[in-house]
């Protein structure tokens, strides 16, 4: 696991062995089985995510009661609630385990810490939010106004492994289209 993690960090930042202890000396592991919240709505978001294991799913209910699925993520994401998170607000969202997911936790104080006795974290940490804030915002501007179809095709030629291990009602909730529209896709 702390190779795992190691050769994560290592992609954008470099660390020396030194540094690496000192950051995995802050994380905590822990194993969710399927189902489990990692983060209920109404909680404050104390931690971030480091999935070495698994995969979960962020998503809200709409006032009608339904599920609105906003991020999926897996082995080697970063998952948090980023609102909650920095403000110490109640979440308004859930972030579910979809299958036994393992997580690297690291608390945001902790974090804080370490971003003062070691500064290129946080140049990390900024990096892996922008790359955040771009999927979000190709989501927001780019992927919502394609067709249905075209969503689909661009999310199963762009991260295949969802289409294998996420449920197809939760993939059409993320694409925001219908579980019966989404089978007749599939079928083309």
């Amino acid at each position: 696991m702390k190779d795992q993690f190691k050769k994560h960090i290592s992609r954008y930042v470099e660390f020396n062995d030194t540094e690496i202890n000192e950051i995995f000396s802050k994380l905590t592991q822990k194993t969710f089985k399927k189902k489990d919240y990692l983060l209920k709505e109404g909680q404050i978001c104390k931690s971030n995510y480091f999935l070495t294991s698994g995969l979960v799913r962020s998503f809200y209910l709409d006032h009608k009661g339904n599920e609105k699925i906003t991020q999926f993520a897996l082995e080697n994401w970063w998952v948090t609630n980023m609102e909650s998170y920095i403000k110490s607000v109640p979440s308004y969202s859930s972030i579910q385990a979809i299958e036994k997911t393992t997580v690297l936790i690291i608390d945001k104080i902790e974090l804080e810490k370490l971003f003062r006795t070691i500064p290129k974290l946080e140049r990390y940490f900024r990096m892996i939010t922008e790359n955040m804030l771009i999927a979000i915002q190709r989501r927001n501007d780019i992927y919502l106004q394609m067709k249905s179809k075209d969503r689909y095709d661009d999310l199963i030629h762009n991260f295949p492994v969802f289409a294998q291990r996420v449920p197809q009602y939760m993939i059409a909730s993320y694409l925001e289209i219908t579980p019966e529209y989404l089978s007749e896709l599939r079928k083309k």
